[in-house]
Protein backbone atom coordinates (compact mmCIF):
# COMPACT_ATOMS: atom_id res chain seq x y z
CA UNK A 1 0.00 0.00 0.00
CA UNK A 2 1.50 3.37 -0.93
CA UNK A 3 1.61 6.13 1.96
CA UNK A 4 0.02 9.26 1.85
CA UNK A 5 0.63 12.46 2.20
CA UNK A 6 -1.00 16.46 3.23
CA UNK A 7 -0.83 19.10 0.23
CA UNK A 8 1.65 21.03 2.03
CA UNK A 9 4.41 17.57 2.77
CA UNK A 10 3.67 17.46 -1.11
CA UNK A 11 4.55 20.95 -1.63
CA UNK A 12 7.52 20.76 0.34
CA UNK A 13 8.79 17.76 -1.13
CA UNK A 14 8.42 18.92 -4.81
CA UNK A 15 9.01 22.82 -5.12
CA UNK A 16 11.87 24.29 -6.17
CA UNK A 17 14.06 21.46 -7.37
CA UNK A 18 12.98 19.12 -4.86
CA UNK A 19 13.86 15.52 -4.54
CA UNK A 20 10.30 14.46 -5.74
CA UNK A 21 8.79 15.06 -9.18
CA UNK A 22 4.78 16.07 -8.68
CA UNK A 23 2.69 13.84 -10.88
CA UNK A 24 -0.58 14.78 -11.37
CA UNK A 25 -2.78 12.14 -13.04
CA UNK A 26 -6.60 14.44 -14.10
CA UNK A 27 -7.80 14.45 -17.54
CA UNK A 28 -6.18 17.22 -19.82
CA UNK A 29 -9.15 19.14 -19.02
CA UNK A 30 -8.62 19.13 -15.46
CA UNK A 31 -4.87 19.76 -16.09
CA UNK A 32 -5.85 23.01 -18.14
CA UNK A 33 -8.33 24.17 -14.80
CA UNK A 34 -5.29 24.32 -12.32
CA UNK A 35 -2.22 22.83 -11.75
CA UNK A 36 0.97 23.04 -9.49
CA UNK A 37 3.06 25.09 -11.51
CA UNK A 38 6.34 22.59 -11.45
CA UNK A 39 4.15 19.51 -12.20
CA UNK A 40 4.49 16.69 -14.78
CA UNK A 41 0.96 15.94 -15.96
CA UNK A 42 0.51 12.24 -16.93
CA UNK A 43 -2.64 10.73 -16.83
CA UNK A 44 -4.31 7.92 -15.13
CA UNK A 45 -4.70 6.66 -18.55
CA UNK A 46 -1.13 6.85 -19.45
CA UNK A 47 -0.15 4.57 -16.37
CA UNK A 48 0.10 1.70 -18.15
CA UNK A 49 2.86 2.71 -20.59
CA UNK A 50 6.28 2.66 -19.40
CA UNK A 51 7.86 5.63 -17.44
CA UNK A 52 10.66 7.93 -18.78
CA UNK A 53 13.72 7.64 -17.55
CA UNK A 54 13.75 11.30 -15.69
CA UNK A 55 10.41 10.06 -14.19
CA UNK A 56 10.86 6.22 -12.88
CA UNK A 57 14.69 7.29 -11.38
CA UNK A 58 12.72 9.72 -8.89
CA UNK A 59 10.60 9.51 -6.11
CA UNK A 60 6.59 10.50 -7.27
CA UNK A 61 4.09 12.25 -5.55
CA UNK A 62 0.89 11.57 -6.72
CA UNK A 63 -2.09 14.18 -7.38
CA UNK A 64 -5.18 14.42 -8.60
CA UNK A 65 -8.55 16.22 -7.79
CA UNK A 66 -9.72 14.69 -4.96
CA UNK A 67 -7.51 11.98 -4.09
CA UNK A 68 -8.80 8.73 -5.28
CA UNK A 69 -7.65 8.65 -8.89
CA UNK A 70 -3.77 9.45 -7.32
CA UNK A 71 -4.37 6.88 -4.88
CA UNK A 72 -4.99 4.53 -7.13
CA UNK A 73 -2.20 5.79 -9.55
CA UNK A 74 0.36 5.45 -6.63
CA UNK A 75 -0.65 1.91 -5.60
CA UNK A 76 0.03 1.08 -9.36
CA UNK A 77 3.29 2.74 -9.44
CA UNK A 78 4.46 0.92 -6.30
CA UNK A 79 3.16 -2.57 -7.52
CA UNK A 80 5.42 -1.66 -10.60
CA UNK A 81 8.59 -0.85 -8.00
CA UNK A 82 8.25 2.89 -8.48
CA UNK A 83 8.62 5.20 -5.49
CA UNK A 84 5.12 6.96 -4.89
CA UNK A 85 2.89 8.01 -2.44
CA UNK A 86 -0.50 10.14 -2.87
CA UNK A 87 -2.03 13.25 -1.93
CA UNK A 88 -5.00 13.08 0.52
CA UNK A 89 -7.43 15.25 -0.50
CA UNK A 90 -5.94 15.93 -4.25
CA UNK A 91 -6.05 19.60 -6.24
CA UNK A 92 -9.07 20.51 -4.14
CA UNK A 93 -7.11 20.16 -0.76
CA UNK A 94 -4.11 22.11 -2.41
CA UNK A 95 -6.31 25.09 -3.73
CA UNK A 96 -8.22 25.59 -0.48
CA UNK A 97 -4.54 25.39 0.94
CA UNK A 98 -3.85 28.61 -0.85
CA UNK A 99 -0.82 26.78 -2.55
CA UNK A 100 0.07 27.90 -5.94
CA UNK A 101 -1.74 27.21 -9.28
CA UNK A 102 -1.58 27.80 -13.04
CA UNK A 103 -3.26 27.14 -16.04
CA UNK A 104 -2.29 26.10 -19.53
CA UNK A 105 -2.88 29.11 -20.77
Amino acid sequence: MASRITVQEAAERTRNGGSALLVDVREADEWQAGHAPWAVHLPLSALGAPLSPDVRGRPLVVVCRSGNRSRQAAELLVAQGVGAVDVIGGMNEWARAGLPLADAG
